[in-house]
Parts: C-alpha cells; structure tokens; sequence
C-alpha cells in the first residue's frame, strides 16, 4: 500500500499573508489525518516564509500518524529539529530566492559535511530520508550515508512539456527507483505531483509514500481539505490497484 503524506507548508502560506493566526496549519493537519492519510510533512525554512516554529513544536503535540519535518541541514534548525524530535526529518536543498524547491540535495558533493548531521538525528531514532534527484551518484550516497529512505524529486517529471518529455523522466524515476530497492534504500516521491500526474508515480518500482501538497491545497479551495485528501487517497489505491 502507498502511503499519502500530506503537506501542509501552503496553508501556513495563507495565513502569513496576513500575519494572523489563521488558517491554522496544525487544524489543517488534523482534517487531513481524519481524511486517511498517513503523514504530514511541513518545511521549516531558514526565512520561515511560512511554517513557524510554534507550528513544529505543536504538530509534534497534536498529530497521530507521523510527522514529517523537511529542512535544510543548517545548524540552527537542526537544533530546533533534535527539540522538536519528529518522527523523520527529510533533508532538503533551500535558496533564499525560491519559490519552492527547485531541485534535490547534492549529497554526494556535500558527503563529509552531512555525515554528522545524518548521525545527530539517527542516535535520537528519528528516521532520515533524502530528498534526492533521480541520479545514481546521489543514490550511492544517500546509501553510504545509511539513511532510511530517499524521496525522489519529480518535479522535472511534473513540469515536462509533452508526454515524450514526461516519459523520459519518469523512466529516469524508475531506474533510480530499482537502483534504490537493490541497494535497501526505502524509496518515497513529491514535489509537483497532482490529481492528473500521479498514476504513472503509483507504478515506480516499489514505491512505498508520496508527498503532496500543493495540489492538495489548491483544490481545497473548492472541495474543502477532508474531501480533497480523501480524493487522492481514493485516486492512489485505484492506480496502484490496476497497476500492480
């Protein structure tokens, strides 16, 4: 079964427009959970452009499933992650200038200096996972990290401009999906994957969570969250059902 973590980033995103106190991201994260799905996943960035810390340490009191925490591996917030103790943290790439992540965390070019952030997290029994482009030489790395997972970024996947484009990436996305199963890494994807995109996703070798949340969120604007979540999760066991 694939698991849906829901991220819940764009409805902090909302409220900060106007500094208020709503929406609430942590009542948004307990409409998805009574929804079905089996995470929630917020970024806390370095600009804090939308979730809080106030929001990490009270999804940390309030959510049932597991909490998800993606960050850069910068001290101060890996100080306020080892505080907070969520249940993964996933380690991203983050640029100032962004409107969101644009691409996946060079690990293997920043091997030496991720070694201890890996190792501060695993001695507290919070699963890593890394947030990674398709490519063999990050997936050898994450692998010498001894990390528990890897999320492949679909983006270039999502954003392809014809079906020859999109076929391209996500056989790129199916080789590193095998590469990383023969290898013990558990294999997770997000990042631009919508209500139309996802079937093909549903069939990477196995594949066993995605994270989305942008979709999700937009189209709770007209269903509401329940609804919206319940529609992926919906979406999700019929694709992996016809094609498994």
């Amino acid at each position: 079964m694939i698991r849906l973590g829901v991220n819940i980033d764009h409805v902090a995103t909302l409220r900060q427009a106007r500094k208020g106190r709503t929406p609430d991201p942590v009542e948004a994260a307990l409409v998805c959970e009574k929804a079905g799905c089996h995470s929630i996943v917020c970024h806390l960035r370095e600009d804090r452009r939308h979730i809080q810390d106030r929001d990490v340490f009270l999804l940390k009191e309030m959510v049932k499933t597991r909490l998800n925490l993606e960050m850069a591996a910068s001290e101060p917030i890996i100080k306020i992650a080892l505080q907070v103790m969520p249940h993964q943290v996933t380690l991203v790439p983050e640029k100032r200038e962004e409107l969101t992540t644009e691409g996946g965390l060079d690990v293997a070019g920043q091997y030496s200096r991720l070694i201890n952030v890996v190792n501060s997290f695993k001695s507290k029994n919070i699963d890593v996972s890394l947030f990674i482009e398709p490519e063999e030489k990050q997936i050898q790395a994450a692998h010498q990290l001894q990390v528990n997972s890897v999320e492949f970024h679909t983006g270039r996947y999502a954003e392809a401009e014809d079906d020859v484009g999109m076929a391209y990436e996500f056989n790129r996305l199916s080789q590193a999906a095998e590469l990383a199963l023969s290898i013990g890494l558990k294999v997770f994807a997000g990042h631009g994957l919508d209500y139309l995109n996802v079937r093909p996703i549903c069939r990477l070798p196995g594949i066993e969570e995605l994270n989305i949340g942008y979709s999700i969120i937009s189209r709770a604007v007209f269903s509401g969250l329940e609804q919206a979540v319940r529609d992926m999760l919906s979406l999700i066991r019929l694709y992996e059902k016809k094609d498994t």
